[in-house]
């Protein structure tokens, strides 16, 4: 029986869809999201996957410079990010001054006394600091969505160990007037155990800058903050008219645990003045080899 060749190929067409959704759904993904299991993660990343999660809350929470009650993670939504890579721990002194000594920093360090040690997170970066050391680290930085999938996970967790509150035991936060669980000061990198996706010290430790403009909330924010990768105002450009101030996530030794939720958004100028002893970590792009 004589088939056209048109029939053929559409035939033919057909199959090979099936095999890839069948390639798909066997690597969990149903999505079009690059599968975990199917990339070379780099070393000292861990991959997390693409998908959509919740993000943000309805609450009243009150701005930890000016003191203000502020409702900049309204609302609380569903929202989708790629596939991506994120640095297990915080970047560390040591790293940093790698960086300076070759090239790819301008010299920072924190204020003082006792946040020096090598594997204590490096603080007293400003936003662009840490934008030139991811950089030259072959990263950059994760967006606002990005870290906050990471630390939340799909289900909109509270924290990246879960929904129990935040204690000594759990990050290095300020508890019952202790900061630093009592040491006054940051510890090394990876003092706690790691909980989702294998990250150490998104919750506590150091103040995390994220790549994002802030906005005063997500609903003001409009599309650029909505839908698949959001990447905030300006589309996370480095330069962005009208706005001064980037984000910080995640607490620190200095706050209560409180601050430490996953959705808990602190805006300050990208300059990083007046001075605060902010940290970072890295993100990659997945793709496959």
């Amino acid at each position: 029986m004589y088939v056209p060749h048109r029939q053929i190929l559409f035939l033919v067409m057909i199959f090979l869809c099936a095999v890839l959704a069948c390639n798909m759904r066997a690597n969990g993904n149903t999505d079009g999201h690059l599968p975990c299991a199917s990339l070379k993660i780099p070393e000292g990343m861990r991959c997390i996957p693409g998908g959509a999660f919740i993000r943000g809350s309805n609450r009243t929470s009150v701005d930890e410079d000016s003191g203000r009650k502020v409702k900049d993670e309204f609302p609380e939504s569903t929202v989708e990010v790629s596939t991506f890579f994120m640095d297990i721990f915080e970047v560390t002194f040591s790293q940093y001054q790698e960086c300076v000594k070759a090239g790819g920093c301008k010299p920072a360090k924190p204020n003082y006394r006792g946040y020096s040690r090598p594997n204590q997170p490096m603080l007293g970066v400003n936003w662009y600091h840490a934008y030139e050391y991811c950089k030259w680290a072959g990263k950059r930085l994760p967006t606002e969505a990005e870290w906050e999938k990471a630390a939340r996970g799909d289900e909109g967790d509270l924290y990246p160990w879960g929904n129990e509150p935040a204690d000594c035991s759990k990050a290095i936060i300020q508890e019952k007037g202790k900061k630093g669980c009592g040491s006054s000061t940051t510890s090394d990198v990876g003092s706690r155990p790691s909980y989702r996706y294998g990250l150490y010290d998104m919750a506590g430790n150091s103040w995390e800058w994220v790549n994002d403009w802030y906005s005063e909330s997500y609903e003001k924010c409009g599309s650029a903050c909505m839908g698949r990768d959001p990447k905030g105002p300006c589309n996370g450009e480095i330069n962005c008219s009208g706005h001064l101030k980037k984000v910080v996530r995640g607490g620190s030794w200095w706050w209560d645990g409180i601050y430490a939720l996953a959705f808990n958004r602190r805006p300050h100028y990208a300059s990083n003045q007046p001075f605060h002893h902010f940290g970072f970590r890295c993100a990659k792009n997945a793709k496959l080899d």
